[in-house]
């Protein structure tokens, strides 16, 4: 592709998705001027609209107080269920086995619950290397929950020596081999540090072949990749909504669990009173029994946050407008730019550990700085405007948005980071 800027101007103007970049709010630089945003992988940016669907709920509140659960304008009782379908759309679900609720290392703890039971024989939790610390934290105190130890029960999934990310032969064979010792794989979706996608459906093939339970952590992958969770007949997922759905700083999390299991009341799973089933929800002290809701719902536990979830409202509006398809045409060529930019660039610099595949990757490229300038550099590119983030020692992520980010965005990066000194 054309290194020049007029080349990034062009295809801006040629973009049919550019005109989402004004539905949101840009951090500004001390100058004044719009910061170059590239950290949608860690926190998305604020929808215009989400302002508006809180102050409606702040509203409601104030005019209405208990009575807006069921004469709100959105009434909260039934709240968590508006933003359902559009969940269930981005991820690829039947509406009843999406639930957005609690944080998402509060779900993936609940759906350990139900998916982990351990046996003599079955009773590993199978992860990827560099994992991202919660679900290493979750697997490994669930295995402690239930008196074992992670040298036995912990097996990770590491790359071949010399490469960074994962071959998906290499986790077949991994299931095939010991697949009789494992009871959940739980992966990500998009693993945090390298930027790799996984290949969901045939992990998912290989893992139910060999009778284990299939979970994904989507936290790099909701909104970012086009998913078919139902299709490819995972047992579970969870997501935050926060980095590339755009719902704000600990939003309310999202949950997927498959209609073949949601459907058995019967799935030990830890209870509260709003995965209850509505038409006792209410009868309290005079039913003592659980009795779950049929679908994902049945897993909630408290009544849903409505501040935390207006924000949500208004990112997933828009992710309906655009389409997911649409979006990940764009983010193809945006990251496909940019790579197309550094790789002129890179010689005894950096180097690109995010696979070259765009099959493999979404948005983000992780970039591994040379000879210990990695903490040099992004101080040199925070100053000069540009908002990305590092994982130490030496990597910075970089990650542009197609909702939000430009090409000339992607174009300045290269520029800056081309120009910063490297001695």
């Amino acid at each position: 592709m054309k290194p020049e800027e007029s080349y990034a101007r062009e295809l801006d103007a040629a973009d049919p998705l550019a005109w989402y970049r004004e539905r949101f709010l840009l951090p500004q630089r001390p100058d004044g001027g719009p910061a170059v945003y590239l950290c949608g992988n860690s926190l998305g940016l604020q929808p215009r609209q989400a302002r508006d669907r809180v102050e409606q709920e702040l509203a409601d509140w104030e005019r209405l107080a208990v009575d807006a659960h069921f004469k709100g304008r959105t009434p909260w009782y039934s709240y968590h269920e508006t933003l359902r379908e559009p969940a269930a759309r981005l991820v690829g679900a039947q509406p009843d086995e999406v639930v957005m609720m609690n944080g998402l290392t509060t779900n993936l703890h609940l759906m350990l619950v139900s998916f982990y039971r351990p046996t003599d024989a079955r009773h590993a939790i199978l992860i990827e290397d560099r994992a991202f610390p919660s679900d290493n934290y979750a697997a490994r105190s669930q295995i402690a929950f239930h008196g074992r130890g992670p040298a036995g029960s912990l097996l990770v999934a590491r790359p071949r020596e010399g490469e960074q990310t994962l071959r998906t032969e290499d986790i077949e064979e991994l299931l095939e081999r010991r697949g009789s010792e494992i009871a959940v794989v739980l992966l990500g979706g998009v693993n945090y540090f390298t930027g790799q996608a996984f290949e969901m459906r045939r992990v998912t093939e290989a893992a139910r072949a060999q009778g284990c339970r299939v979970g994904f952590d989507l936290a790099h992958a909701a909104g970012n990749l086009p998913l078919e969770l139902h299709e490819w007949g995972v047992d579970f997922a969870v997501w935050c909504s926060y980095k590339y759905l755009n719902a704000g700083p600990g939003a309310v999390a999202g949950c997927f669990v498959h209609r073949r299991h949601g459907r058995n009341p019967d799935l030990p799973r830890f209870a509260g009173w709003w995965g209850n089933d509505p038409a006792t929800r209410f009868r309290m002290h005079l039913i003592e029994e659980f009795e779950p809701r049929p679908g994902a719902d049945g897993w909630q536990l408290s009544n849903p946050p409505i501040l935390a979830m207006a924000p949500l409202g208004a990112s997933l509006a828009l992710f309906d407008e655009a389409g997911m398809p649409a979006l990940r045409e764009k983010s193809l060529r945006l990251t496909g730019y940019l790579e197309s930019l550094l790789d002129r660039d890179a010689a005894g610099r950096y180097e690109i550990i995010t696979p070259r595949d765009p099959a493999q990757r979404g948005c983000q490229l992780s970039l591994r700085v040379l000879g210990g300038r990695g903490p040099a550099l992004f101080a040199a590119l925070s100053d000069a405007g540009v908002i990305c983030d590092t994982r130490p020692p030496d990597v910075i992520r970089v990650a542009p948005v197609p909702l939000y980010n430009t090409f000339h965005d992607v174009w300045t990066f290269a520029r800056l980071l081309r120009s910063r000194d490297w001695s």
